[in-house]
Parts: structure tokens; sequence; C-alpha cells
């Protein structure tokens, strides 16, 4: 599920990303407010998807049990200057009945 959760983001699908959500799921991404719900986290990560060319995540390290899972990798952001910005991330997500009910994602992208 992992893998095809981060495909479905570098492939900038908002649409796909919120199929992996619970309804009213909850959605934080770096120090952005929380989202609730998957129409909202839909159009916020849309957004953000917007604001930038591309973007790559090379997950390193996963962590499961039955309440969820913690990942943290890279990802590396590419600019529509076509510069870039690469920075390490660790995502939470809580898991119910195989849709993701929280999603907390820390990161540094203020250089972004």
């Amino acid at each position: 599920m992992i893998q095809e959760l981060f495909h479905s983001i570098d492939q900038k699908d908002a649409s796909q990303f919120v199929d992996f959500l619970h309804p009213q799921a909850l959605f934080r991404f770096a120090a952005q407010p929380a989202l609730q719900g998957t129409e909202a986290i839909r159009a916020g990560v849309q957004g953000f998807l917007d604001s930038i060319q591309s973007l790559c995540h090379v997950v390193e390290e996963i962590w499961g049990s039955e309440q969820g899972v913690v990942c943290h990798g890279r990802v590396c952001y590419t600019r529509h200057d076509g510069s870039q910005l690469s920075v390490p991330f660790c995502n939470l997500m809580k898991v119910q009945d195989g849709l993701i009910t929280e999603y907390l994602i820390f990161a540094d992208i203020s250089a972004l």
C-alpha cells in the first residue's frame, strides 16, 4: 500500500491519493493547518502539487503495527523554474480497516 500511495503522489494524482484515506481522515503537511475529509484534503494536496513541477519520494524504511505505519526517506521537489530541493521526511499514518484515518507529514519545506 505504501509504495502505491507514494506513486500516486509522485504522479501528482490527488484524486488517487485520497482513495487511500478514510472519508473523514485528518491530514497535516509540514507546518500547514490540518485538513479533514477527503474533499478538503484532495483540494489542498492538489493545490500544493500544482505549485511545483514534480516530486519524487525515496522511502528508506517502513515500520508497521496494527495501529498504523511510520516511514521515512527523502523527497526531491522540482520547482517550476527547474531548480530542485531535496529534504528528509517522516510520515505517520494511523490506519483502520485498510484506510488511513490520520496522515501526518513531518518535513521542513520552508526553502521550497
